[in-house]
Order: C-alpha cells, then sequence, then structure tokens
C-alpha cells in the first residue's frame, strides 16, 4: 500500500550520524561519529541521588506540568545565563526536550513552505535536517575562521530577506571554530540594521579549554529583540536525561510554548526535577573542570596523531573547546568512499559532505574525540590512517584510461 505522506516528509532522509550509531554497534568498530559525551565522566552517583529525591517527594513529579518547565529549574537556567552575560526574565525561559527540540520549534513557528534561512556553511547536520523538514530555503553565507564574512551576509540578507539567521559561533559543530568578537559584533549589527531575527545555538561553550570565556551574541545584544538563545545539558551531565532550553523576546518564547503543547505537553517532570536536584546539591565547577581537562587531552592526542603521521596530508583549526576536529584532506579523497574502507577498517567518522548546503566540500570529514580514551584514539587514528592509505594506493594502481 502507498501512504499518503505529507510532501514535507516525502524527500526526508535519515541522519549520516544515527545510520553511523547502527552500523558501529554491529561490530569492532572504533567511532569518532557521533556527538557523544563519555558515559565514563558522567556524574552517575550525584544523578541517582538526585532522582532519589525526586521520588521521596511523592508523587507531585509523577503528574504533569507547565508547558513552560519547572519554575525552580528555569530560576537555576537564570542564574547560567546571567553568569554568561546573557539577562532573561522567568517568562522569558521555556525548558525543552533537549537543545535540538528548540531548533525544531523555531523552525514550525517561524518557517512557511518556502521561507529563507541563512546559515554556516559547514552547519549543524541536525539542524539542517530540521529546517528541511519544514520546506525551508536554506542559503549559505561564506564563511571563515572568525565566522560569517559581513559583506556576504548583507549582501543575502538584502537578496532573501531570510526569516532568520542560524550559528553556532563559539566551538561550532562541525568545525570546532570560534567567532571572532568583531564577527559577533558586524552580524549582530546587520541583523539590527535589516530587522532579522539571530537563532545563536549554544551547546558547547562550558566545554572551552582556555580561561577566556567566549561572550555570547544574546549577552551582546542591546535591546534583547535580535537574539534567541538555545543551549543544553547534553554535554555537561548526560544527554538522556535531555534537558535544554530557549531564550529570547517574549513573543518568540510564547509562541515556542504554544508550539510545545501540540509537541509533547511538556517535558519531563521528573528529569526536570531531578536537574534542578542535580544543580542545587552539587558543585558543577569541579565537574565541568575535569571534563574541560580530560577533553582538552583527548584533542591534543587527536592532534599529535595527526601532525606526526600525517606528513601534511591534513588541514585543521586547532579548537579551542567543544568536541569536535574539522579535517580538511589535500587530496582528492571522497570521505564517503573513505568511510566504507575505514569501517573495514574498524574506524568510524562522518564525512563532511552532510553538514553542506549547496555545493559540498568532498575531501572533509569530522571526527569526535570526547568519546574515546587516549589510548583508543591511537588505535582508532592508527586504522584511519590504514584506510587513507589504502584508498590512495588503490587510486595510483588503476590504470589511466
Amino acid at each position: 500500500m502507498k501512504y499518503p505522506f505529507a510532501t514535507r516528509v516525502q524527500g526526508i532522509t535519515s541522519s549520516a550520524v544515527r545510520d553511523l550509531l547502527k552500523i558501529i554497534q554491529s561490530g569492532n568498530v572504533i567511532s569518532f561519529a557521533g556527538g557523544l559525551p563519555d558515559e565514563a565522566l558522567f556524574p552517575v552517583q550525584e544523578l541517582e541521588l538526585a532522582y532519589q529525591k525526586v521520588f521521596r517527594s511523592g508523587g507531585k513529579y509523577l503528574q504533569y506540568g507547565p508547558t513552560e518547565g519547572d519554575s525552580e529549574l528555569r530560576m537555576l537556567i537564570q542564574e547560567r545565563l546571567r553568569e554568561k552575560g546573557i539577562i532573561s526574565s522567568l517568562e522569558n525561559i521555556l525548558v525543552t526536550t533537549g537543545s535540538q527540540q528548540a531548533i525544531d520549534l523555531l523552525a514550525k513557528v517561524f518557517l512557511t513552505a518556502g521561507d529563507t534561512i541563512l546559515v554556516e556553511n559547514p552547519s549543524y547536520l541536525a539542524a539542517l535536517q530540521a529546517f528541511q523538514l519544514y520546506e525551508a530555503n536554506i542559503i549559505a553565507v561564506k564563511s571563515d575562521r572568525d565566522g560569517m564574512i559581513p559583506e556576504d551576509l548583507e549582501e543575502k540578507i538584502i537578496a532573501h530577506s531570510p526569516k532568520f539567521i542560524y550559528v553556532v559561533p563559539t566551538f561550532s559543530n562541525p568545525e570546532g571554530k570560534v567567532w571572532s568578537k568583531k564577527r559577533r559584533e558586524a552580524l549582530l549589527q546587520l541583523a539590527a540594521k535589516h530587522k532579522v531575527v539571530i537563532v545563536e545555538d549554544d551547546p558547547y561553550s562550558d566545554l572551552r579549554f582556555t580561561e577566556e570565556q567566549p561572550v555570547p551574541l544574546a549577552s551582546m545584544d542591546a535591546d534583547g529583540n535580535h537574539v534567541i538563545y538555545t543551549s543544553t545539558f547534553s554535554k555537561t551531565v548526560a544527554p538522556g536525561v535531555r534537558i535544554g532550553w530557549m531564550t529570547g523576546p517574549k513573543e518568540v518564547i510564547r509562541m515556542g510554548a504554544l508550539s510545545k503543547q501540540s509537541t509533547d505537553l511538556h517535558t519531563s517532570s521528573i528529569d526536570q526535577r531531578a536537574m534542578y536536584y542535580f544543580l542545587q546539591d552539587f558543585p558543577t565547577r569541579p565537574h565541568l573542570d575535569r571534563l574541560r581537562e580530560e577533553y582538552r587531552h583527548r584533542s591534543r592526542v587527536m592532534q599529535e596523531y595527526l601532525s606526526k603521521s600525517g606528513q601534511n596530508l591534513f588541514h585543521w583549526v586547532e579548537p579551542q573547546g567543544g568536541m569536535f576536529l574539522w579535517l580538511s584532506i589535500n587530496r582528492a579523497i571522497d570521505t564517503a568512499e573513505l568511510l566504507e574502507v575505514a569501517v573495514q577498517e574498524g574506524v568510524a567518522f562522518v564525512p563532511g559532505a552532510s553538514f553542506f548546503t549547496g555545493q559540498p566540500e568532498r575531501n572533509t570529514l569530522r571526527l569526535n574525540y570526547t568519546h574515546a580514551t587516549p589510548d583508543v584514539i591511537e588505535t582508532g587514528m592508527g586504522r584511519l590512517m590504514t584506510a587513507i592509505d589504502k584508498v590512495l594506493a588503490s587510486r595510483l594502481s588503476k590504470p589511466i584510461s
């Protein structure tokens, strides 16, 4: 039987990362593919105590809750935002089921089929999927290691009248780069000049490797009308708890809450309350310091292997935080084809083409360094180099036609 699916889902494809995870789980494959924190570093005992406290409170938190979220959890989120320089009232904070839901809700409330949005290129894969599902016209803005190039951004704002501009300016996914202060200011100036909304996705800023804390766009938005800010506890506490949030102009948050009502009514009351107790009862700074130090070390191990073994084969920008290393291979290698050989060798990554809008750079790939221990990173990188050598050797052995 042919089912009458909506036109917006007929062209939908599965996430390259999700598909890879299924392959990886079926064999002895070292994964640099998913954006996974290391479960060995999860605060398991503290979370267990937090959940025990929820259940000892009686049945209150087994009940339905407000769509906007647990008010006391939102107060703690408000404090975290204030520490980053973001001033937000309680009614302007919406708790979401991970920050991915925030992206989906924003797409739902802003996008009519055919509407245009502007993004970096490459950009976060799952955000692109969400925008495609709402039939958006996704236009890439030229970017470099410092962020979107202002001249190209303004040209495209004028040409396309976008509904919003989506950016991950701090330790971006997939590139791991940090926008310069000058580029952040230029983006805000252009957004104010042309009355365009910015969606700032910030899941990684607490995983910085230096003492300097990048300044969020939302904290630089003088009148608070141009930036919608999203973040999550998935990268710093545990992704399985599924607690994220967004904050921004009152009208936007209200529309997001109304749209969330038809999606899931509210984020899990149990999980929200457990997160509240976790944040209230346990100091998070030592935990964050441990994550930063461990992930910084793993990042260095991966980069040192590339430096000593790559023989100028790769180009990358050293991450200052976050979870990813973005590689360009200085040869005509399609990394989608390389992946097939790599999986046979027992290692996986995400080919870069999935992160692009328009013409992709097929010689790119994303590596996650947070999920594997240093010794596993060494082993996995060895397997990746073996796969690359095999692909290069097969090309040299082919006869010239």
